[in-house]
């Protein structure tokens, strides 16, 4: 859809900068249907088959379907292959803020909801925690997964912006609201703050909604992150030393290509 933020080249110039730097590429498998149902309701699935949904962020896309399960696959791709090494799945569209039955902000399907559900369902892996560091909160995840007693939701964002939710924790979802403006070292105190929840919880799996929106040039958000900001925070990530992988979620500056580079740079460093 021509203008908005949720667009091809935002993918298109990370993949281009990852391959000059010599990344390896796979390309995914589609997901199915019965994917799907381990985290939406049938309703939900049905409305963006036929593309009769109707959400003011989330456009009515020629063959969305086939995109959203595309985007899916990939996920669960990287979840598959994480027991290797780290993996991240640079893809679109966004997924976490689809919720059980509905569509929303960019999204279509739950693609780190779908992948984590999967993995327990499979027995790649008994316990799961979410780390969510996009910028915004990623309500659809929290819906799906309030009250499990084998996934930890955690969430870093900005306070008082889309989708409004996430000011406090509840349950197996642990919240961090913050507020506009904030930088580098009040965010990866926060992110120590989040890492120890998960060292407790003690997972055999961490899935990442990576999300790039924080940086401080993003133009839909209020933080002010450096890009430099991103290899220590994969740096950190990586010291956990549990199986991860990485979905992307937000990040709509022009300098996306680097933020994304520099964290993975970390991981590997970690």
């Amino acid at each position: 859809m021509e203008g908005h933020y949720e667009s091809p080249q935002r993918v298109k110039i990370v993949y281009s900068y990852l391959k000059e730097k010599g990344f390896a590429f796979i390309k995914p498998k589609i997901a199915n249907e019965n994917d799907l149902l381990l985290v939406h309701e049938k309703e939900l699935i049905d409305k963006v088959k036929a593309n009769t949904f109707f959400d003011p962020d989330t456009p009515n896309l020629d063959n969305i379907f086939r995109y959203a399960l595309l985007a899916c696959g990939s996920a669960i791709d990287a979840m598959r292959l994480c027991k290797k090494e780290f993996t991240f799945s640079l893809m679109r569209p966004p997924g976490h803020h689809a919720s059980k039955t509905n569509v929303g902000g960019f999204c279509y399907f739950n693609n780190i909801a779908v992948s984590v559900a999967k993995a327990i369902k499979d027995g790649n892996a008994n316990k799961v925690a979410i780390l969510d560091i996009d910028a915004h909160h990623g309500n659809g995840t929290q819906d799906i997964f309030l009250g499990s007693k084998e996934v930890l939701y955690v969430s870093i964002h900005q306070a008082f912006i889309y989708p409004g939710t996430g000011m406090e924790s509840i349950g197996n979802c642990i919240n961090y609201p913050l507020p506009a403006g904030t930088k580098d070292k009040a965010y990866i105190a926060t992110l120590s703050k989040a890492l120890d929840k998960i060292k407790k919880f003690e997972p055999d799996m961490l899935a990442l909604s990576l999300g790039f929106d924080t940086f401080m040039e993003d133009p839909l958000t209020g933080f002010m992150l450096t890009s430099d900001a991103y290899r220590k925070i994969g740096k950190i990530i990586a010291s956990l030393s549990i199986n991860t992988f990485a979905v992307l979620e937000g990040g709509y500056s022009k300098k996306m290509d680097i933020c994304v580079y520099n964290f993975l740079e970390g991981m590997e460093g970690g």
